[in-house]
């Protein structure tokens, strides 16, 4: 039996070793370097299609001294490029095809933002640019077919029935074809529509309320529940506050959204019914703690990864019943730790990827490496340790 933990920090409190929970070792060898001298800039999303290959999004913003050889004129015979947007890699970590940007028939985001591959390999990405109120849905190869919402509009609506604002993520429900939108970093509330035709058909806001696009207090952090509290009593705010980063549904009927400043995953039924809520290092301030979430692939989908890119770490939570178990990674810039720890996928043999955003800039893998005890925060899961 593998046991990690023991060493607390954070502000977590004592905690006793959870058996039965999955551990994982950061790969430093994956992915592959990127051909053609090219660059990741703030890396937003992560998903993993049907094939087990791992698709990522990012900005490609970068400096003038990163890319010298992309300046005109340019400052460098050989390095260095932008990557494409959108980048595909197979479970070794070569690149497998790359495409994206602005095109005929659609508005490519100012700031794109998260990605999806759904069970039919289509791809769905959001975006967080100041008129960025839709989403978009390409075929495999990258062609377009279809855009939710209309662009242009940069202020919120959180109860419109036609356009989003600032969409930070969507995910997909094949059962139900339907399409779940984080929405978002502009509006307040989880969005369900059509996966044909992007017709809206319903949302919810906090607990299921309406949402309302009122000016919210401050988060008091000395008000704040402990970490790792589970409650179903919708004891705390009664909206989400900006963004709304994640909203994932699973395999049993329930979906999980990210109140990331609230420092909390909410879970709902389909419908919208709330069910409970954990809050994750309550005590967080500036942009939170609930980054994103992702599954384990088992049937039951056990275990979920929540993403936090303020304490650069992942925490590990049980599903039923919703507990907490422990946190992996620290903040650097070495691998296994974090800056901006922005979003989490997971492959079916359990491997867990992340991507980072700010000057994170990259993706990572943590192999699984089986079940053991864990707890508190277990640092980085360096193979051997």
């Amino acid at each position: 039996m593998l046991v990690w933990g023991g060493g607390q920090s954070g502000g977590i409190g004592a905690q006793e070793a959870v058996p039965n929970a999955p551990l994982f070792e950061v790969d430093p060898f994956w992915p592959q370097p990127l051909p053609n001298n090219w660059l990741l800039g703030s890396t937003i999303g992560v998903s993993v299609d049907s094939d087990d290959h791992v698709w990522i999004v990012h900005r490609g913003n970068l400096a003038p001294n990163e890319i010298p050889a992309a300046l005109d004129p340019p400052f460098a015979e050989a390095c260095c490029h932008p990557a494409p947007p959108i980048l595909e890699f197979d479970q070794e970590g070569k690149l497998v095809q790359h495409w994206g940007g602005p095109g005929e028939g659609y508005d490519w985001p100012d700031s794109n933002h998260g990605i999806w591959v759904d069970p039919m390999d289509n791809v769905w990405i959001g975006g967080n640019g100041a008129d960025d109120s839709h989403a978009l849905k390409f075929s495999h190869s990258g062609e377009f077919l279809l855009q939710v919402g209309e662009d242009g509009y940069a202020e919120p609506d959180s109860n419109s029935m036609t356009r989003y604002q600032k969409v930070a993520k969507v995910t997909f429900d094949a059962e139900a074809n339907e399409a779940y939108l984080a929405d978002g970093y502009g509006n307040r509330r989880v969005a369900v529509v059509d996966g044909d035709t992007g017709e809206l058909k319903r949302y919810w806001g906090a607990y299921g309320n309406r949402p309302s696009d009122d000016e919210l207090p401050r988060y008091n952090a000395a008000n704040a529940p402990a970490h790792g509290a589970v409650s179903s009593d919708k004891s705390g705010d009664q909206q989400f506050r900006n963004p709304v980063h994640c909203a994932d549904p699973t395999s049993d009927g329930l979906v999980y959204a990210c109140d990331r400043p609230g420092n909390r995953v909410q879970v709902f039924t389909k419908a919208g019914e709330f069910v409970e809520e954990i809050y994750l290092m309550p005590k967080t301030l500036g942009s939170g703690s609930a980054w994103d979430i992702a599954f384990s692939t088992d049937p039951d989908q056990t275990f979920a990864y929540v993403a936090d890119g303020v304490n650069q770490q992942v925490h590990v939570l049980r599903r039923k019943p919703l507990e907490y178990i422990y946190s992996f990674g620290s903040g650097g810039r070495m691998a296994g730790q974090f800056f901006g720890n922005h979003s989490i996928a997971v492959d079916s043999a359990g491997n867990v990827y992340t991507t980072e955003t700010f000057e994170g800039k990259r993706v990572q893998r943590f192999k699984y490496v089986g079940m053991g005890s864990a707890a508190g925060d277990v640092g980085v899961p360096w193979p051997g340790d």
